[in-house]
């Protein structure tokens, strides 16, 4: 992997939708490893990957990926 890092939503998306990554996989046609590699960080998915992750997610490639860490979800200053 190069100095690059990706970061991602997928475990957030496959939890919320109770997806388990067997199922996402098959749904995408590689291997269960995989998913969990790219939930990790460990591997950076294909352009063509991580199209076919946000179509199944229904949701823009932007929801998904990131070059900048996402917010931890309850890191958001409360307003009041």
């Amino acid at each position: 992997m190069g100095g690059e890092t990706v970061y991602n939503r997928i475990a957030v998306l496959r939890v919320e939708r109770g997806v388990s990554r067997r199922q996402l996989a098959e749904a995408l046609g590689v291997h269960y490893q995989t998913i969990g590699y790219l939930e990790r960080g460990e591997y950076s998915p294909s352009l063509h990957l991580a199209l076919r992750i946000a179509e199944y997610f229904e949701v823009p490639v932007e929801v998904v990926f990131s070059t900048t860490p996402f917010p931890r979800i309850g890191s958001t200053p409360r307003s009041g």
